[in-house]
């Protein structure tokens, strides 16, 4: 069994949480799209997670749609007191498996509901707004209506924390006139670096970065140095991928996803790696090239 309690906790939202977590995006059907092949292995996933010590999982009720969050609620309820479960608001999907925009107060009304509903959950610990003005990278736009809504929500108790997801620091900056914000979760890793200042902002700020597809997403990373300095170590590429975000600042989260409990393992041993600096600054390049 993995030590990932060598890899330190930070705080998101009220409590603190062990810096490697888990997330459950590939618990849902091919393009995260409808059941999983096999549910009972996805709950045997998720029972795993939490007996290596996670106390962090990332969700949406836009996965499947509904079916991750009923697996969470199938595998783990009643939920650990320790457990953070984070998820996500500001898309819907069509029939066709599309992605699109929910930002109308109604449509962000019914996603709280639907996630509490099939969180089993009174309350949601943290609700991250994924900004939807450009699918796939950060696109400017004001994020003041949909905001005021999860504020307004936040009021009312519905949610205690609130995060954003795909926003750039000017967004950043506009919500925190509107509402504390308790974590960003944009895309980055080895190789994508573009939020490397806006990671050591938060830090500073005591905010938790957490990146999404830290190990490339639905185009793996791949590199020779990477390879490299993995056989040095004795490791998976992707386990020293891993391990470079936990080194590469404190206020880092983890959230890799799999649906396989060998993977799973695998990820959650990144967290007892140790790189030297001759290790960080090869791989730094990388990012640089």
């Amino acid at each position: 069994m993995a030590d990932i309690t060598k890899a330190g906790v930070f705080r998101l939202g009220g409590k603190s949480v062990n810096r490697m977590g888990y997330g459950a995006m590939q618990l849902a059907g091919p393009g995260v799209f409808g059941p999983p092949k096999d549910p009972e292995a996805a709950l045997k996933i998720l029972r795993a997670a939490i007996e290596n010590g996670v106390n962090h999982i990332d969700t949406s009720d836009f996965y499947g749609p509904h079916f991750t969050n009923q697996l969470i609620r199938a595998a783990l309820h009643p939920y650990p007191e320790n457990l953070v479960i984070v998820t996500k608001l500001g898309a819907r999907r069509g029939p066709d498996a599309s992605w699109n925009k929910a930002f109308s107060p109604a449509e962000l009304t019914e996603a709280v509901h639907d996630n509490l509903k099939n969180l089993g959950l009174d309350v949601l610990e943290v609700v991250n707004l994924r900004l939807m003005f450009d699918i796939h990278h950060p696109a400017e736009g004001s994020l003041e209506a949909p905001l005021t809504v999860l504020a307004d929500l936040q009021r009312q108790g519905l949610i205690r924390h609130i995060g954003l997801s795909n926003v750039t620091p000017t967004q950043i900056a506009e919500a925190q006139k509107i509402c504390d914000i308790v974590c960003v979760q944009n895309f980055y890793n080895l190789a994508q670096r573009d939020d490397d200042a806006l990671i050591n902002e938060l830090e500073a700020d005591g905010i938790a970065y957490v990146p999404f597809f830290p190990l490339g997403g639905f185009t793996p990373l791949q590199s020779a140095t990477l390879n490299d300095v993995a056989a040095r170590l004795s490791a998976t590429p992707m386990q020293v991928a891993l391990a470079w975000l936990l080194h590469r600042a404190g206020n880092i989260l983890l959230i890799p996803g799999t649906s396989s409990p060998d993977h799973l393992h695998e990820n959650l041993q990144a967290a007892e790696i140790e790189l030297t600096e001759t290790d960080l600054s090869e791989l730094d390049l990388i990012g640089a090239a």
